[in-house]
């Protein structure tokens, strides 16, 4: 997994709205509302860092280092983060 690389569905939509980030998958229903995701603050950060390019490793070693969390800590959250963003398939490995 360290050394994968992931790219966004291009039909997500990233937006913060007061203090709470949501991923919006543009090309469903505007009132179907499984389209919408809420994201946490790392969960967020961990959004923004891919980009087609970074491989998982650098995106961990961005979190530990921008979160102040250990590497385990760091390796389980983006590991949580990156199979909920497979699942609605928000996300593709590249």
């Amino acid at each position: 997994m360290q050394e994968t690389t992931y790219q966004k569905d291009p039909n997500i939509v990233f937006r913060k709205i007061a203090d709470e980030v949501i991923l919006v998958l543009i090309k469903q229903d505007v009132g179907d509302f499984q389209s919408v995701y809420t994201l946490n603050e790392v969960a967020a950060r961990i959004w923004e860092l891919i980009d087609g390019e970074r491989k998982v490793k650098e995106i961990k070693d961005k979190i530990v280092e921008e979160f102040e969390v250990t590497p385990e800590e760091a390796e389980k959250d983006l590991a949580e983060s990156l199979q909920k963003l497979e699942k609605f398939e928000g996300i593709k490995e590249v």
